[in-house]
C-alpha cells in the first residue's frame, strides 16, 4: 500500500490506501518509473483530494540493455510472481559475464500544490543463484556493490540503509523536514 501525507501544523500523519478507503487498482501506465510514480500519486491526490506520495522501483540489467526496468513487476508475466521474475532473469543471464545492474526508485510528492520527485539508485550485480531469505523481490539475486551479500541476506537495517528505496525516502525525509516542518 502506498503512503498518504496529511500535514497539519508541525504534524505529519501517514495514512495508508486502506485508512482512506482506496480499494481499487491504480493504474501503472507508463512507460517510465516517473511516469508511474506521479500516476499513483495523482490518482489518490485527484480521486481523495489529500496529498500523496507514491513511488516505483525497477532493475535495470545492462546486458539486457535495461531490462527488466519500468515492467519488473510483471518481468515473467501479469501474475507478479517473484521467483518467476528471478529464474526468467537468470535464464536470460544464464551464460553472460557481465552481470552489472542498478535498483532505481522514484518517489513522487503531491503536497500544498506542489509536485516532488526523489531519486534513489544502487548499483550492483546479478548473481547466479538465488541467495537468502529475507526482503522480496529480486533480492535474493542482487549483490550491492562493496557487499559480500545480496539483499536477501543482508540485515534489514544495512539493506535499508544502502538501498534505493532507503536513499529516495530520505530525500522526500528531508524534503518535509526543511520545507513543511
Amino acid at each position: 500500500m502506498q503512503p498518504i501525507i496529511l500535514i497539519n501544523y508541525k504534524h505529519i500523519t501517514l495514512l495508508s490506501l486502506d485508512d482512506i478507503g482506496c480499494t481499487e487498482e491504480i493504474p501503472e501506465t507508463s512507460e517510465t518509473l516517473e511516469g508511474n510514480a506521479k500516476l499513483k500519486a495523482d490518482f489518490v491526490t485527484e480521486r481523495y483530494g489529500i496529498p500523496c506520495f507514491a513511488d516505483d522501483t525497477g532493475l535495470f540489467v545492462d546486458r539486457l540493455n535495461g531490462e527488466p526496468g519500468v515492467y519488473s513487476a510483471r518481468y515473467a508475466g501479469e501474475q507478479k510472481n517473484a521467483d518467476d521474475n528471478m529464474d526468467k532473469l537468470l535464464e536470460a543471464l544464464q551464460n553472460e559475464e557481465n552481470r552489472s545492474a542498478h535498483f532505481k526508485t522514484i518517489i513522487a510528492l503531491n503536497l500544498l500544490q506542489e509536485n516532488h520527485i526523489f531519486e534513489g539508485i544502487i548499483e550492483g550485480s546479478i548473481t547466479k543463484q538465488k541467495l537468502g531469505a529475507e526482503g522480496f523481490g529480486y533480492d535474493p539475486i542482487f549483490r550491492p556493490d562493496d557487499h559480500e551479500q545480496t539483499f536477501a541476506q543482508l540485515p534489514i537495517e544495512t539493506k535499508n540503509k544502502i538501498s534505493h528505496r532507503g536513499k529516495a525516502l530520505q530525500k522526500l525525509i528531508t524534503k518535509l523536514q526543511t520545507t513543511y516542518l
